[in-house]
Formats: structure tokens, C-alpha cells, sequence
């Protein structure tokens, strides 16, 4: 029992030395990833689309 009351103790202090993100950073950085998620996508549906219609007409010349 004392190492567990010793473990959260500690656990408490090394969580107090955190240094948090204020709001904006976090906000700022949720914006990056949304629009680079979105641009993904884009970017990987186009290829597929282009990909997958590449090979259906490539099956329709057979």
C-alpha cells in the first residue's frame, strides 16, 4: 500500500512540472491536422478514382 500511495504521489508531482498548450496552440494545431487530413483525402480519392477508371478502361479494350 505505501508503494502505491508513494507511486501517486509522485505521479501528482511530475504532472504539476507539465508544461500545457494554451487553447490557441492546441486550436492552431487542431486546424493544421483537420486541413491536412481533408487535403489527404482529396488527394487520395482523386488517385483512386483516376486509378480505378484507368483500369476499368484498360478491361474494356480486352
Amino acid at each position: 500500500m505505501k508503494k502505491i500511495k508513494a507511486f501517486i504521489a509522485e505521479s501528482y508531482g511530475e504532472l504539476r512540472k507539465v508544461v500545457w498548450p494554451s487553447k490557441e496552440s492546441v486550436m492552431a494545431s487542431a486546424k493544421v491536422v483537420i486541413v491536412s487530413t481533408v487535403v489527404f483525402a482529396l488527394f487520395f480519392g482523386l488517385v483512386d478514382f483516376l486509378l480505378s477508371q484507368g483500369i476499368m478502361g484498360l478491361f474494356s479494350l480486352v
